[in-house]
């Protein structure tokens, strides 16, 4: 296993170096830069030339590229040009607030769409597998965005229970917390648990019709535990790999979610990014998101071999 863990996490070195090569490049390509966004409406020629100077954008874009890669492999991702704050620090202020959304829209998901998708897959033809079928086309048919927002209108400013933005510290105010990133957590948790529900169902599906579980119905074990103990184990195998790769879209599926809700995380911090044409604020988000994704699918598979012991890496 330990050699295992290593090998992904060797391979995951040229990814990363990957995906920061393209998004350098990419972010780029769009009009104006961080001395334009800078200066503003007092933009001028010679102004521009000794900015661009003095934050190294007059050098030829690959050697821009590789300073930076050398500084991130030293541990520094830079500072912002509009705070003048390192990014290491701006990110790791806002992470818990992006991991906790990630959390409550995950748990919600999966509080919902495996019981949903089991029972759907025991009772099939029913009427909840018809409630199943009709909550995953809803929940993959849906914005997120538009789900947020329909939230607010009803929750917040018609029945005014839940605040329509903001966030509260889990510190400061458990309740506050809660009220705080239920909408938020809910409105992106929507379409993952609609996804993990349908495979779950699908999955199930497949292992109540295998013989042991046959065989075990024919020899009296009690209904639940036929369930969850025979059936869902392993059923789940398959249903691991989509929420895991579903958990690293949140992360960057957040964005949205965290302006329309106020809440100040990586993603919105990100989207200033993009609007202010902050690179090096926004080169150090992309790769934040991209190491925690790479870091989830290493445990994904490694939760393979506990639900799975079949299951052996060389």
């Amino acid at each position: 296993m330990g050699r295992y863990i290593l090998k992904r996490l060797l391979i995951a070195i040229p990814v990363l170096i990957g995906i920061s090569f393209i998004s350098f490049f990419l972010v780029r390509l769009v009009p104006g830069d961080t001395v334009t966004a800078l200066l503003g409406s007092n933009y001028n020629e010679e102004q521009a030339l000794i900015l661009r100077e003095k934050l190294g954008l007059d050098q030829p874009l690959i050697v821009q590229y590789g300073l930076w890669m050398a500084n991130v492999l030293q541990g520094d991702l830079g500072y912002s040009s509009f705070t003048n704050q390192p990014v290491a620090t701006a990110l790791m202020e806002r992470l818990p607030i992006t991991i906790e959304l990630t959390v409550i829209s995950v748990v919600f998901a999966l509080i919902i769409a495996i019981p949903l998708g089991t029972y759907a897959a025991v009772k099939r033809n029913s009427p909840m597998d018809y409630g199943a079928s009709f909550f995953g086309m809803f929940g993959i048919s849906v914005p997120n965005f538009w789900l947020g927002t329909i939230m607010i209108l009803v929750f917040s400013l018609h029945w005014g229970i839940l605040p329509s933005g903001g966030f509260v510290g889990l510190a400061e105010d458990l309740g506050g917390n809660i009220r705080s990133m239920a909408m938020p957590g809910i409105a992106l948790g929507t379409a993952v648990g609609a996804v993990v529900m349908r495979m779950t169902r699908s999955s199930m599906l497949e292992v109540v019709g295998e013989e042991y579980m046959k065989m075990a119905k024919a020899k009296g074990v009690s209904q639940s535990r036929w369930i969850w103990k025979h059936g869902l184990k392993n059923a789940l195998i398959p249903v691991i790999t989509v929420v895991g790769i579903q958990t690293g879209y949140l992360l960057g599926g957040s964005v949205v979610i965290e302006q329309i809700f106020s809440l100040p995380g990586v993603g919105r911090l990100a989207l200033q990014a993009i609007a202010n044409r902050d690179y090096s604020l926004l080169q150090g988000a992309i790769l934040l998101i991209a190491t925690t994704f790479v870091i989830i699918n290493l445990i994904v598979d490694i939760l393979y071999a506990y639900l799975n012991p079949k299951i052996r890496y060389d």
